[in-house]
């Protein structure tokens, strides 16, 4: 019986072998929800300047909603929620999409020498892509209301990245498992539908009550959610020792799941 090795020095050699196979899947698979649209690509934009539109008219307008922990306006009250919505929105389509990957792709798990292991790998690139879209319009949003990017804003790629590395992590341990369990999908989007609304997504984490913060900072969108608002936003340096914790968290998050899925990718030909 094959044994696949869980190492991280070995992922580190497949992942760089198979750059190219990686990148070209991830490149047919971000333009792929957009196959056959007469506006293609274009969808990509246009989605999130449209949906920035409807929560500036929607807080602006109707709920005539502030942040609680600043002096904002109403349109800079729809910077600060979309800032939350896209870093939450990552982490929601790796994980929700996760359970059904290897599912998706039985024809390559028969393969042999194929790498499944790469497969959360694409799906997080093509995530990446639409994060890239939205946040630059959501940039330029901020620019037009605010006047200015604060020079912080250069923090935000190292406080993405342990957040990627958890995608990866949950994703890895998701795809294993779905193949097994097949109702592990229906649960996920439970949860993530649950975990929107308990992180500091519409509400800032100061607003918790003081008993339940110790709880709250359990939740993996809360650092990742409030950091990028302090880089990007409000001009503050990260929390250097917080995000030590963080990545390192992460990092054994990753870890974990890629043993966990090394480990049972040797029964999915047999359940598939």
């Amino acid at each position: 019986m094959t044994k696949y090795s869980v190492s991280p020095k070995q992922l580190m050699i497949t992942l760089i072998r198979n750059r190219n196979l990686i990148l070209d899947m991830a490149k047919r698979d971000a333009l792929g929800k957009y196959k056959g649209s007469r506006l293609g690509v274009l969808w990509s934009l246009l989605t999130p300047i449209i949906m920035l539109t409807i929560y500036t008219f929607v807080f602006s307008e109707i709920f005539q909603a502030r942040w609680s922990t600043a002096n904002a306006s109403k349109s800079e009250f729809a910077i600060i929620l979309f800032t939350g919505l896209i870093v939450f929105n990552l982490f929601a389509e790796n994980v929700g999409r996760a359970p059904g990957i290897i599912i998706g792709n039985e024809n390559f798990v028969k393969k042999i020498v194929f790498p499944l292991e790469i497969f959360p790998v694409i799906n997080l690139l093509s995530s990446l892509f639409h994060l890239c879209i939205s946040w630059f319009i959501l940039l330029i949003f901020q620019f037009f209301i605010m006047g200015k990017i604060p020079v912080t804003i250069f923090f935000l790629p190292m406080i993405v990245i342990p957040l990627l590395l958890i995608c990866l992590g949950i994703s890895w341990f998701l795809s294993a498992i779905g193949v097994f369990l097949r109702d592990i999908a229906q649960t996920v989007s439970l949860v993530i539908t649950g975990l929107m609304f308990l992180s500091p997504i519409f509400f800032p984490l100061s607003s918790i009550p003081k008993r339940w913060q110790d709880f709250a900072v359990l939740n993996p969108m809360v650092f990742p959610i409030e950091q990028a608002r302090n880089v990007q936003i409000w001009g503050t340096m990260p929390d250097m020792s917080e995000w030590a914790v963080y990545t390192l968290a992460a990092v054994t998050i990753a870890w974990l799941g890629y043993a966990c899925f090394q480990v049972t990718r040797k029964g999915f030909a047999d359940v598939l």
